[in-house]
């Protein structure tokens, strides 16, 4: 019993140690023979290869089957959502107050719509080609520069008064302020059956009650050659059309709700679970 107790010093079982990894008298590394070393090294090298190698395989397999250019699962996007610029938003959605007085409250409105056309320049869209057909840009092949397919040209000159070259103030000041809407983009899809898809915005709650205003292009229309849209990355200079509106007779210190909603075949604008498929929903506010 006493033996089985008795404590080993420090050295003896540093001796201990190195004897385990190298046995002098064995001739053993760590418990095996170098023999034995080599071939379990030859089996886990073997086995590591094998099991990368259907890693390996299994990613190509998949990547195979995969279409870069379009998603294989889309079945939730029927019909796309609609964006505002600009776009405050507030505790409650969508909240854009401002003083026709007061240039601080309505400066920072202009610059963002100023920012968001700087994409829709001569400049920016001088990879995208002219378009006048009133039809769909159906594509089968790929004509565009590096296998990718034409885009047609957007330019904040169509949204006229709204553009922000004849007024880089969109009418703010003066109470007539501009605001453009986006209709975001979804794979192959072809709105309006046929008809060209527009914006119309009223008052919420209240359609007897008109609500003047202009629409750019003329009659607020997304024309059909802007569809279909092929995806990134075979239309990677496409830009969304916009339609830019006019509010011309928006009554002063009364905080109005205002929804424009994009009519056409193949949109719905009364999903009540997402505020934003197929129309777009705001506050708007004028003071003076």
């Amino acid at each position: 019993m006493a033996t089985l107790n008795e404590k080993k010093t420090c050295s003896e079982r540093m001796e201990n140690f190195r004897r385990f990894v190298w046995n002098p008298e064995t001739k053993l590394f760590m418990g095996r023979t170098v023999i034995n070393w080599v071939w379990i090294s030859l089996y886990y090298l073997a086995f590591y290869v094998v099991m990368s190698g259907l890693f390996a395989l299994s990613i190509y397999s998949l990547m195979r089957t995969v279409n870069p250019y379009e998603p294989d699962y889309q079945d939730q996007l029927k019909s796309p959502g609609v964006t505002l610029r600009p776009d405050v938003y507030g505790d409650r959605g969508l909240q854009i107050y401002y003083n026709v007085s007061d240039n601080k409250t309505w400066e920072g409105l202009v610059t963002t719509l100023r920012t968001f056309l700087t994409a829709y320049t001569p400049a920016a869209q001088h990879l995208n080609v002219n378009c006048t057909s009133d039809t769909y840009f159906i594509q089968e092949t790929f004509d565009g520069p590096n296998k990718t397919k034409l885009s047609c040209k957007f330019t904040s000159d169509m949204l006229q008064n709204c553009s922000g070259i004849t007024d880089p103030t969109f009418g703010f000041p003066e109470g007539k302020p501009c605001f453009i809407i986006k209709m975001n983009r979804i794979i192959k899809f072809f709105p309006g059956n046929g008809t060209a898809p527009r914006v119309d915005c009223t008052y919420v709650g209240e359609e007897s009650r008109p609500l003047e205003v202009d629409y750019y292009p003329v009659n607020g229309t997304f024309s059909l050659h802007y569809f279909p849209y092929y995806g990134k990355k075979a239309q990677p200079s496409y830009s969304n059309p916009l339609v830019a509106v006019k509010f011309l007779n928006i009554t002063r210190n009364v905080e109005l709700k205002i929804v424009c909603k994009i009519i056409g075949a193949g949109i719905t604008f009364d999903n009540v679970h997402d505020p934003y498929e197929g129309k777009v929903e705001f506050k708007l506010k004028i003071e003076d």
